[in-house]
């Protein structure tokens, strides 16, 4: 299934994930001594008949610009149990966290570690758009939604400091 997912951007209509690993590669070959941070997270709307859900990923350079795609899935229902949205937000970051395979990933790094000591370094990161804050209805949820996602290596982050779920992608979920 994961296979046949679709990204675009603003450049870019209709990507492949192969050609958006390619985009990745190429964004951080022109600077291997940077500090990256390769960032997944999705975010949902509920609209009159359905929930859309977005899933970005950004590759950033520290100071240096980004590259960044994005990826949607409908569903033909409204989710109104916030555990449920927050779940299948989680669960759709996990499917793409899963392309990155441990031979995808290894090939970043060794872009970046012959410029270790110069400063280099790469993170991968899972942007779940719940918080810890005590207003925050899906504080509950935290815990359990991070703990999915360091089963992926993935430094998992909430709000305030997820901003590739609950900004990127929430601005293409409406």
């Amino acid at each position: 299934m994961s296979r046949h997912f679709r990204f675009h951007n603003l450049s870019n209509k209709n990507m492949s994930f192969a050609e958006v690993y390619h985009h990745i590669e190429t964004f951080m070959k022109q600077n291997p001594q940077a500090q990256y941070r390769l960032m997944i997270g999705t975010d949902s709307q509920v609209h009159r008949k359905s929930t859309r859900f977005v899933t970005g990923i950004v590759i950033r350079r520290e100071g240096h610009g980004v590259w960044a795609c994005l990826k949607k899935h409908e569903v033909k229902r409204r989710i109104e149990h916030l555990h449920e949205k927050v779940s299948t937000e989680t669960l759709l970051t996990e499917e793409v966290a899963q392309l990155f395979t441990p031979k995808r990933k290894q090939k970043l790094l060794q872009l970046i570690m012959p410029h270790i000591d110069e400063g280099s370094s790469f993170t991968f990161e899972g942007h779940l758009d719940v918080g810890k804050g005590q207003r925050n209805k899906t504080k509950i949820y935290v815990e359990e939604m991070m703990a999915r996602l360091k089963v992926y290596g993935m430094k998992a982050r909430v709000k305030p400091d997820s901003f590739v779920a609950s900004c990127y992608a929430n601005r293409y979920t409406k």
